[in-house]
C-alpha cells in the first residue's frame, strides 16, 4: 500500500504539463532513432545526451528513458516493414514479421507488438514499484564497504557483456577504467595520465566518450553498407487483428513479458537474449513449429513483448542497486551523475520525488507510444526514405555541437572524434563496447568508495570480509567470474576437440 501511495504522488510530478512535453518528445525521438537502421538505442541516448544538460534532473532522466524504451518499439516498425531491423533487439521480429508484411497483414502484426510492448512493459513497472520499497530500507545498512563490494559486482558482471571473447571484454574493460583514471586523483590531488594537457585535468566526459564510440562509429560502419531499402505501407485501417491472430498472442504475450522481466533483472543480458529466448519458446511450444518464419503472429508478439519487458526491468538494478546492466541504462546512470546524483540504494531515499515521478513517467511514456506510434505509421514509413547521405551530416553535426556545448572546447570535439574513430576499430575487430562503457562510470564510484572503506579501517582489508553484506556481495562477485571462467574453459575446450 505504501508503495502505491508513492506511485500515485510521482503521477503528482510525472503529469506536470512540462514533464508530459518530455516524455512525449522522449517517446517520439526514440521511436525515430530506434527506426533509423545503423543508430539504436545505445548510440541515440548517447547522441541526445547534450540536450538534456540544461534541464532539471527530473526532466532529464525521463527525456533519456522515453527515448531509451521508445527506440525499443521504434526497431520493430523497420523490421516489419523494410526487414531491416533499427537495433539488434528487433532483428528476430524480421523472420515473421517481415513475412506478414508481405501478405498485407503489416499492420496487425505492428498492432500486436504495440499491445505487447505496453503490457510488458507495465507488468516490469510494477515490479520496479514493488521492489522498490524493500530495497530503500535495505540501503540503509550500506556504508561505503558495502557500496564498493556493489560495485565489484557491477564490474565483475562485465563477463556478462563479453559478447563472443572474454578476453576481448577484459581489454575493452581495462581500457575503460584507464580511461577513467584521467585527471586529479580524488585524494592526492595529483594529476594522473594527463601528461601535461591542460583539458585533461577534469577528466574525460563520460558524454564525449559514449557519443564518439556509439554515435561517431556507428556512423562510420553504416557508411560501409550502402543498401538501399524498402518499405511496405501499413494503413490505419489495417491496424485490427483478427480474432484468431489476437487468441494465439495473448499466451505469447504473456510469456515473453515472463522471460524479458526476469532477464532483465540479471545485469549483462543484453537485450538481444530475451528477445531470441520468447521465439525459440514459441517455436518450441508451438504445434506448427515448421511455420515460423513464414509470417506466424507469435513469433512476433513474444519477442516484441519481451523486448519491452527487458527493456523496463532493465532500469530496475540501475534504481535500486545503481548497476547499469547494458550500454543503454549506462548512458542514462551517467546522465543521474551528471545532475549530481548517484542511482542505487540511497535514490528512494535522498531524492523520492525525483525517483518517483521518473517510474510514474514509464506508465506515461508507456501509454504514449501505445496511442501515438499506430497511427502515425505511414509518416515512419516516410522517414525510412531520407537518404542516408542527409540523415549521417545531421547526425554528424549534431554530434559536433554536442562535444563543443559541454565545455565550449574544440579539444572535446577532437576527443570524441578519436573515441569515435576507436569505436569504429572495436565494432570491425568485434570488441565489445559496453564493458568500457561499464567501467568507465563504474570505476570512479568504486575508487571512491574503496578509498573511503580504507581510511575508516585505516588501511585494513579486513573491513570487506567482517561486515556480513559486504561479505555478501563478494563471494556474489567471486561466483559470477568463477562461473564466467568455468563457462570459457569449458567452451574453449568444446572448440579444441572439435579441431
Amino acid at each position: 500500500m505504501e508503495a502505491f501511495d508513492l506511485l500515485l504522488s510521482g503521477f503528482a510530478v510525472a503529469l506536470q504539463p512540462k514533464y508530459l512535453l518530455f516524455a512525449l518528445l522522449g517517446s517520439v525521438i526514440g521511436t525515430i532513432v530506434g527506426m533509423l537502421p545503423g543508430i539504436g538505442p545505445v548510440a541515440g541516448t548517447a547522441l541526445l545526451l547534450p540536450v538534456t544538460f540544461t534541464l532539471d534532473p527530473t526532466a532529464s532522466i525521463i527525456m533519456l528513458t522515453s527515448i531509451y524504451y521508445g527506440a525499443m518499439y521504434g526497431g520493430t516498425l523497420t523490421s516489419v516493414l523494410v526487414n531491416v531491423p533499427g537495433e539488434a533487439a528487433s532483428a528476430i521480429t524480421c523472420l515473421d514479421g517481415y513475412e506478414m508484411a508481405k501478405r498485407g497483414r503489416a499492420g496487425a502484426a505492428l498492432a500486436i507488438a504495440a499491445i505487447g510492448s505496453f503490457v510488458g512493459g507495465m507488468v516490469s513497472i510494477a515490479g520496479l514499484v514493488l521492489l522498490a520499497g524493500p530495497l530503500t530500507k535495505l540501503a540503509l545498512l550500506f556504508g561505503p564497504p558495502e557500496f564498493f563490494a556493489l560495485m565489484l559486482v557491477g564490474l565483475s558482471l562485465v563477463v556478462g557483456l563479453a559478447g563472443r571473447s572474454v578476453a576481448l571484454a577484459l581489454i575493452s574493460a581495462v581500457l575503460g577504467l584507464l580511461v577513467a583514471m584521467v585527471g586529479i586523483d580524488p585524494v592526492a590531488g595529483a594529476p594522473r595520465f594527463t601528461f601535461g594537457i591542460l583539458n585533461l585535468f577534469s577528466g574525460i566526459d563520460v558524454v564525449i566518450v559514449a557519443m564518439g564510440l556509439f554515435g561517431i562509429g556507428e556512423i562510420l560502419l553504416s557508411l560501409e553498407n550502402r543498401a538501399s531499402v524498402s518499405a511496405f505501407g501499413a494503413r490505419v485501417r489495417e491496424l485490427i487483428p483478427t480474432r484468431d491472430e489476437a487468441r494465439r498472442s495473448l499466451a505469447p504475450i504473456a510469456r515473453g513479458t515472463g522471460i524479458g522481466f526476469f532477464l532483465g533483472l540479471i545485469p549483462g543480458v543484453g537485450a538481444v537474449v530475451p528477445t531470441v529466448m520468447a521465439y525459440v519458446a514459441e517455436k518450441r511450444l508451438s504445434k506448427t513449429p515448421e511455420k515460423f518464419g513464414s509470417g506466424m503472429i507469435e513469433g512476433v508478439a513474444g519477442p516484441e513483448t519481451a523486448n519491452n519487458s527487458y527493456a523496463n526491468a532493465a532500469l530496475i538494478p540501475l534504481f535500486t542497486l545503481g548497476i547499469p546492466g547494458s550500454p543503454t541504462v549506462a548512458i542514462i546512470m551517467g546522465a543521474f551523475m551528471m545532475k549530481g546524483i548517484i542511482p542505487g540504494p540511497f535514490l528512494f531515499r535522498d531524492h523520492a520525488a525525483l525517483a518517483w515521478g521518473v517510474i510514474a513517467s514509464f506508465v506515461v511514456g508507456n501509454l504514449i507510444l501505445l496511442v501515438l506510434n499506430l497511427p502515425l505509421i505511414p509518416l515512419w514509413v516516410k522517414l525510412l526514405r531520407i537518404p542516408r547521405a542527409v540523415l549521417f551530416t545531421f547526425i554528424l553535426g549534431f554530434c559536433i555541437v554536442g562535444a563543443y556545448s559541454i565545455n565550449g572546447q574544440i579539444f572535446d570535439v577532437g576527443t570524441m572524434i578519436v573515441f569515435g574513430v576507436l569505436g569504429y576499430l572495436f565494432k570491425k575487430l568485434d570488441i565489445p563496447l559496453a564493458p568500457l562503457i561499464l567501467t568507465l562510470i563504474l570505476g570512479p564510484l568504486m575508487e571512491q568508495s574503496l578509498r573511503q572503506s580504507l581510511e575508516i579501517s585505516q588501511g585494513n582489508f579486513w573491513i570487506f570480509f567482517n561486515r556480513p553484506i559486504a561479505l555478501g556481495l563478494i563471494l556474489v562477485a567471486t561466483t559470477v567470474i568463477a562461473l564466467s571462467a568455468f563457462w570459457f574453459i569449458s567452451t574453449v575446450r568444446g572448440r579444441d576437440s572439435e579441431i
